[in-house]
């Protein structure tokens, strides 16, 4: 059974930096696209970046394409999100998905979500 497991969620000040990291069972995340999803509560779901298959490809949101750094780590079979200068409207929960056509189009399959809390 295929399963995603976000980690790295906390508590930050804001200006602070977060790292998430994406793991998964049952595959390895080195064959698919893997996207970071944010919601807030009372928002809606929002893509805040996407890594294709083979890295070609590393896209993000607006309000965080300066801030944010995507990065796939072979050796641990992880897709990473590197959080910096936060704020407090980053506050969300975060969640990873796997497109397994490869290209941060259609994902189906979905971890749990860490809660990242930007506060002081």
């Amino acid at each position: 059974q295929l399963r995603l497991v976000e980690s790295g969620g906390g508590l930050v000040q804001p200006g602070g930096s977060l790292r998430l990291s994406c793991g998964a069972s049952g595959f390895p995340l080195d064959y698919y696209a893997i996207g970071w999803f944010r919601q807030a509560p009372g928002k809606e779901r929002e893509r805040v970046s996407c890594i294709t298959i083979h890295d070609t490809i590393k896209n993000y949101a607006e309000s965080t394409k300066d801030r944010f750094t995507i990065h796939r780590d072979k050796a641990n079979d992880t897709v990473d999100l590197q959080m910096n200068s936060l704020k407090p409207e980053d506050t969300a929960v975060y969640y990873c998905a796997v497109d397994r056509l490869g290209y941060c189009d259609e994902f189906d399959y979905w971890g749990q979500g860490t809660q990242v809390t930007v506060s002081s």
